[in-house]
C-alpha cells in the first residue's frame, strides 16, 4: 500500500486535471483500509475512475465530489450513507494537475497538509529512514502521510498465449506485484497491456531468465513444452522464490525425468509445481488465472496448502 506516483502520473498525462482520493482514518467497520485510493476525472462531461475505496454509496459520493476541490472530510457510514459497515471514514481529496505531479517527483513519502510540517509527521519520516522501512500510511495531526508505492513481489509471467493474457488480466491490478511479460515475439502480446506490466520479447526465452531476480516468482505458460522445459531448466540454474509450470500430471512425470537427465536433484526439481490452479474451476484461462491469483495470495499470507497439487490445466 502506498502513493502509486506512477498511476497517478500517466493519468494526469491522459486526462490532465485528476483527483487523488484515499482513506486517511477508519473507526469501527469499513470496506477497505487506510491507504486505499482512487482517481477521479472528467471525460467529456462523465466522470471516470481507477481503483477503489471501498465501492457503494461511500465511493459514488466521494467521486461525485471529487473534483470540487481538496479537502479532508468525515463520513459515518451507517446513518450517514446508509451503509451497513456501522464505522465510519475520513477521506483525503487532492486534485492533480501536471505541475502538481511534477512536484511530488523524488519524494519517497509524500507528506503534505496546511501550514508547516508538524514535529510528529518529522519523526515519523526521520524514523522511517533510519530504520530503512516505509511507514504505514496515516493521518498524523491532520497531514496526511503516504510511501511512494513499491511493488514488493516480481511476478515473470512466460507466454501470451489465452492462459498468459488471463494471468495478466486477474493479476495485473494487484498493486504488490511487478510484472514482467515474456514472450517469443513483440506480436505475441495483445494491442492493449495494463499499466506496470513491462513487456520482454525474446526469441529465445530461457536465455531471458539470467535477468530476473532471484527472489521472482514465476509462471510459465508457453506454446511449447520444449520452451517450457528449457524455461525449468533454466529456473532450477538460476535461482527463484517460486515457480508454477502450466500441465497435466503426465506431462510433469515426463518434465522430472528430463530434468534429472540434465543434472538436477529430485529435491530441486520438486521446487517447480505443477499442475497449478484448482482443479474444480474448470480448465477455461480465466479459471486457471483466478485459482492462481488465490494460490499467490495465499502463499504470500503463509499458507501452507496454498499451492497444491489441484491444477485443472492439462497442456
Amino acid at each position: 500500500m502506498g502513493f502509486d506516483l506512477a498511476g497517478l502520473k500517466a493519468a494526469v498525462a491522459a486526462h490532465g486535471r485528476v483527483a487523488r482520493v484515499v482513506i486517511a482514518e477508519v473507526s469501527g467497520s469499513a470496506p477497505r483500509e487506510v491507504g486505499c485510493a482512487m482517481l477521479v476525472w472528467d471525460e467529456a462531461g462523465k466522470l471516470r475512475q481507477s481503483g477503489t475505496i471501498g465501492g457503494g454509496a461511500l465511493e459514488l459520493m466521494a467521486a461525485e465530489q471529487a473534483l470540487r476541490g481538496p479537502g479532508l472530510t468525515r463520513h459515518p457510514l451507517g446513518p450517514g450513507l446508509g451503509q451497513c459497515c456501522g464505522g465510519a471514514v475520513v477521506l483525503w481529496t487532492e486534485v492533480f494537475d501536471a505541475a502538481g505531479v511534477a512536484a511530488l517527483e523524488g519524494q519517497e513519502i509524500v507528506a503534505r497538509g496546511q501550514g508547516a510540517r508538524p514535529l510528529a509527521v518529522q519523526r515519523l519520516i526521520d524514523r522511517a529512514r533510519a530504520q530503512g522501512r516505509a511507514p504505514e500510511p496515516q493521518l498524523v495531526q491532520g497531514w496526511m502521510v503516504e510511501p511512494l508505492a513499491r511493488p514488493a513481489r516480481q511476478l515473470w509471467i512466460w507466454g501470451a498465449g489465452h492462459v498468459g493474457r488471463a494471468m495478466v488480466q486477474v493479476m495485473a491490478p494487484l498493486p504488490e506485484l511487478a510484472i514482467t511479460w515474456v514472450d517469443t515475439a513483440p506480436e505475441r502480446f495483445p494491442e492493449a497491456v495494463p499499466q506496470g506490466v513491462t513487456l520482454l520479447p525474446a526469441a529465445d526465452p530461457a536465455c531471458a531468465v539470467r535477468h530476473a531476480p532471484q527472489e521472482a516468482e514465476h509462471l510459465i505458460l508457453t506454446y511449447s513444452h520444449e520452451i517450457d522445459l528449457a524455461l525449468c531448466h533454466a529456473l532450477l540454474t538460476h535461482g527463484f522464490a517460486f515457480a508454477g509450470l502450466i500441465g497435466s500430471e503426465t506431462k510433469w512425470a515426463r518434465f522430472r525425468s528430463r530434468l534429472r537427465t540434465l543434472g538436477h536433484a529430485d529435491a530441486q526439481i520438486a521446487r517447480i509445481s505443477c499442475p497449478i490452479g484448482q482443479k474444480t474451476y474448470g480448465r477455461h484461462p480465466q479459471a486457471i488465472a483466478i485459482g492462481v491469483a488465490g494460490q499467490l495470495l495465499g502463499q504470500k499470507k503463509g499458507d501452507g496448502t496454498a499451492w497444491l497439487h489441484s491444477s485443472a490445466s492439462g497442456a
